[in-house]
């Protein structure tokens, strides 16, 4: 049995993790975490889907060691967590975007004590993508512009999404380059013509959009393009809790959803 931790209880993505937990007979909720200043702190786990009746709470420590915490809620509150987890020997599943390079590091350096996977998207058919992408980019390495474009709903304060940024990494890292080395990230005024070798990102934020991302391989005479959409953020609890299942059991060590889904 696998014992887990979900922050962001009364968020959206929160209650679709506890509802996913409650569904997954391989995982029990031990607790659920919110925000200082949260409405739904001292309330039942069960008013967010949760099926343990377990309080909203604000504080990690104390976890059994061993058990896993799974986050998608932002970068400070992340380390914040990340922190109590190394303390108290918690696994990790990250799923918060827009990390800085100090961020990053300081998350490397935890996995040197504690299981972490870190994924910008826990979805299957993401992660599927990004294999397909490798693939695409290495026979498409010549006589083709890349352009990534991604859609999500108006609350999403990071841009692009990190999903977006993943996409970028595992073109460039394909074709032996550095995304930081082609990113193009906003066009306004007379920019002149297109620099060859750049990938091109464009955001578009509204309404309710959970996440659509589109990869444009445009060449002379054909465009080939590879797109996923989300309709529910099921599919990305449903990759967390395997993930989080992924993680049982192991010392320490940073991870990603290939590791997960065996895709290495």
């Amino acid at each position: 049995m696998v014992n887990l931790a979900i922050t962001g209880a009364s968020g959206k993505m929160g209650r679709m993790l506890l509802e996913t937990c409650a569904n997954d007979a391989a995982t029990t909720l031990i607790a659920a975490l919110d925000a200082p200043h949260s409405p739904a702190l001292g309330v039942s786990a069960k008013a967010f889907g949760g099926n343990v009746d377990v309080p909203v709470t604000t504080d990690a420590a104390g976890l059994a060691r061993g058990s896993i915490l799974i986050d998608f809620t932002r970068p400070e509150a992340t380390l914040n967590y990340l922190d109590a987890c190394v303390a108290g020997g918690i696994g990790m599943v990250i799923g918060t975007t827009g990390f800085d390079d100090a961020g990053k590091a300081k998350i490397a350096a935890a996995a040197e004590h504690i299981p972490i996977v870190l994924s910008p998207n826990y979805s299957v058919g993401v992660n599927t993508v990004f294999k397909l992408l490798e693939l695409a980019a290495k026979s498409l390495n010549e006589g083709y512009d890349i352009e990534i474009v991604e859609m999500h709903h108006r609350m999403k304060v990071d841009a692009p999404s990190g999903t977006a940024i993943k996409l970028g990494e595992v073109i460039a890292e394909a074709q032996g380059t550095k995304l930081a080395d082609r990113a193009v990230y906003a066009r306004e005024g007379h920019t002149g013509a297109r620099k060859d070798g750049a990938i091109g990102f464009a955001a578009l934020r509204g309404g309710d959009v959970v996440g659509d991302h589109t990869v444009v391989f445009a060449g002379i005479g054909e465009r080939i393009e590879i797109t996923h959409k989300s309709a529910s953020r099921a599919t990305y609890a449903v990759g967390a809790i395997r993930a989080a299942k992924f993680l049982h059991g192991k010392a320490h060590g940073l991870f990603d959803m290939h590791d997960v889904l065996g895709l290495k």
